[in-house]
């Protein structure tokens, strides 16, 4: 990266620091392609659960995140209050984790899966080109001059 900006390795390592400290730069991560290390069946699951309301959502919110096999966890709108993307080494896998651990979670009323045949497209990338800017907590736009 230092040779591809003309910066030295201890300049670069700096401004990635304060990038992380700003919160703008997460963990950094390397991308393992899921079918070559034996993770064959990825799915997207659509998950209902019984109650809702302040705090009763705490004991499924929880369990996902000790999941590995849930990479993702979205709460949405519409007619189900998650999306999970899940991955697995075969449908065998799968079918364990759906009938033994996922939908044995508390309060899960209904579960419906759609398993992925082909991939299309995967991208970690942000579209740049598309953002707006910032805006300072108050809400004032970072190039307007209203009180500080």
């Amino acid at each position: 990266l230092g040779e591809r900006v003309h910066l030295s390795a201890s300049q670069i390592s700096r401004r990635i620091q304060r990038l992380q400290d700003s919160g703008l730069l997460g963990q950094c991560v390397t991308l393992l392609p899921a079918a070559r290390i034996g993770l064959t069946v990825t799915a997207f699951t659509r998950v209902s659960l019984e109650r809702h309301g302040e705090g009763r959502n705490d004991a499924f919110d929880a369990a996902v995140q000790a999941m590995p096999e849930v990479l993702e966890c979205h709460s949405v709108t519409g007619p189900y209050d998650y999306l999970l993307r899940i991955v697995a080494a075969d449908l065998e896998s799968f079918a364990k984790f759906m009938m033994n651990r996922l939908m044995r979670l508390p309060g899960v009323r209904s579960v419906e899966s759609s398993v992925v045949l082909q991939e299309l497209k995967r991208t970690t990338a942000l579209p740049l080109g598309q953002t707006r800017p910032a805006t300072h907590p108050r809400g004032a736009a970072s190039g307007s001059h209203g009180p500080v």
